[in-house]
């Protein structure tokens, strides 16, 4: 990374209407929540950790090794100073460290941005370079396109099957949580505009990080963590319900989920996960006392807000790696869950539940779990052909599941990304 050298400029421009219209449509770089965030275009840098590269379960701090020298050899002309100006990295971490698929670091050459009313533009080049290459124009959205997506490597039934081989091992004292997943694969056209896909996320799903890194794309609600001049925030999300078909359902169903024991107690094992992971590196953190309902369009999450103030110089990645994995998203015990997850899915989650965000040169970002998300494989050369997809979903077993209400819970996470693909 060292004979990588960058500048980086950043300038206010007239608010943008429309940032999707300012990334690629077949290699989209998007991070949005509420119509606000960042997107990317152009060819610019990657950098990429596989599972050859640290030989630990490392990537995390490798990626975050190499953004530090990266930043820190970079000339930085920022005259906006908000959060997400300036130089910038999209990233996008595997689940496991053990994964065949790639964490990745995309830099690219130019980024568009709104917050708070505000919007830039912000360059990236190489030092060499003679000057910045062109911004490219803004595109109205290609054609519409469909997808399809059917039972993966975990069928249904499979599904069911996991969660009681699960709860036998919860049973025998093995662990006391352990989150399962199931995959869907289709395909889609070669040439899909992803944008569209994008939009429907962000458009159905406001309050998500709505994210596409690398061919990774969702609609998140869990934040992992952000860091923005020492101040630290993360969102816990653990315990779940679908919502009912009208106010009396929903009602009742938001009613259930506070009070179960089962959700109740999955949620408690999330929320000291994330505690444990960040009080090395704060001064500071409080967490709410008692978790509450939030309501997304499909379904209701128990969620605890967590906040606290840097203690050491930690980076956004430094954290992540802290973080990751959540008991949210892997289990308790942290190494006896992974290492179920590994016995007991039939296939390798890629960036599934991994992290995915952004991080600037101060090494403050954002991050989310990469969750009711797919991954999408390359573009085919030419417009015939077909692009893979593989989407995600999964459930926390604890003592007390039911497989069949675990199954329907994924159902129900699968819908978002479903819905747009059709």
């Amino acid at each position: 990374m060292s004979s990588i050298r960058l500048v980086a400029q950043t300038r206010e421009i007239p608010p943008v209407d429309d940032l999707l219209a300012h990334t690629s449509a077949l290699r989209p770089l998007v991070w949005l929540r509420r119509g606000e965030g960042i997107v990317a275009a152009g060819d610019g840098i990657a950098v990429e950790v596989g599972v050859g590269s640290s030989g630990a379960d490392l990537r995390s701090a490798e990626l975050a090794a190499a953004w530090r020298e990266l930043a820190a050899d970079a000339e930085v002309d920022d005259e906006v100073g908000i959060p997400g100006t300036g130089l910038v990295g999209f990233g996008a971490l595997t689940f496991d460290a053990r994964s065949t698929a790639v964490s990745v670091l995309v830099v690219p050459q130019t980024i568009i941005g709104l917050r708070d009313g505000r919007s830039w533009i912000t360059r990236i080049r190489a030092i060499d370079d003679a000057d910045f290459a062109p911004v490219p124009e803004p595109a109205a959205n290609g054609p519409h396109w469909a997808g399809r997506v059917g039972p993966g490597a975990q069928t249904p039934q499979g599904y069911q099957d996991a969660v009681r081989r699960a709860l036998d091992e919860i049973g025998a004292g093995a662990y006391s949580k352990v989150v399962l997943a199931r995959d869907l694969t289709g395909t889609v056209p070669g040439d899909a505009d992803l944008r569209r896909l994008v939009r429907a996320l962000s458009t159905g799903y406001p309050d998500t990080w709505t994210f596409a890194v690398d061919g990774l794309i969702g609609a998140s609600p869990e934040t992992l963590v952000t860091s923005h001049e020492r101040a630290v925030t993360a969102r816990v999300l653990a315990g779940t319900a679908a919502r009912g078909a009208d106010p009396a359902e929903d009602h009742a169903a938001s009613a259930a989920l506070a009070a179960s024991s089962k959700d109740l107690d999955e949620h408690r094992y999330a929320v000291q996960s994330v505690l444990a992971a960040l009080g090395p590196h704060t001064s500071e953190l409080d967490a709410d006392a008692e978790p509450f309902v939030l309501e997304l369009p499909n379904l209701f999450h128990l969620a605890t807000d967590v906040a606290g103030r840097l203690s050491d110089g930690a980076s956004s990645l430094d954290l992540v790696g802290a973080m990751h994995p959540t008991a949210a998203v892997a289990g308790t015990p942290t190494d006896a869950a992974i290492a179920a997850i590994r016995r007991i899915e039939p296939f390798d989650r890629g960036r599934y539940a991994g992290p995915v965000g952004w991080i600037d040169a101060a090494g403050d970002g954002e991050w989310a779990i990469a969750l009711r998300c797919a991954q999408f494989g390359d573009a085919p050369d030419g417009a015939s052909g077909a692009r893979r997809v593989t989407a995600y979903a999964g459930a926390g077993i604890v003592s007390g599941s039911e497989p069949e209400a675990e199954l329907l819970e994924t159902r129900v996470k699968f819908r978002p990304l479903v819905d747009a693909l059709a």
